[in-house]
C-alpha cells in the first residue's frame, strides 16, 4: 500500500532515533552522550477521503493537510 498523498505528493522521510545517557551539564553532569543511532522512517499521517471529480465520487489518501483543504472546501 503506498504511503504518498494524492495530492501534494508528500511521502515518507528518512530519519533516525537517537538514544543518550547521562546528565545534562546545566543539571549538574558531564554532559549527554550518544549510545545508539538506529534508522527509521516518519509517514505521513493519511486519510482517506470522498472526492468530487469530474462529476463522480473517487475515494483518495491525502495527508491532514490536504484533508482539511478538501473538507472546508466541501462546506
Amino acid at each position: 500500500m503506498s504511503k504518498i498523498c494524492e495530492m501534494c505528493e508528500k511521502k515518507p522521510v528518512a530519519g533516525h532515533r537517537i538514544v543518550r545517557r547521562g546528565l545534562a551539564k546545566k543539571k549538574g553532569g558531564i554532559g549527554l552522550h550518544t549510545t545508539g543511532v538506529t534508522p527509521r522512517r516518519f509517514y505521513p499521517n493519511l486519510r482517506k477521503v470522498r472526492v468530487r471529480e469530474n462529476g463522480r465520487w473517487v475515494t483518495r489518501k491525502v495527508c491532514m493537510r490536504c484533508f482539511r483543504k478538501v473538507q472546508s472546501a466541501s462546506r
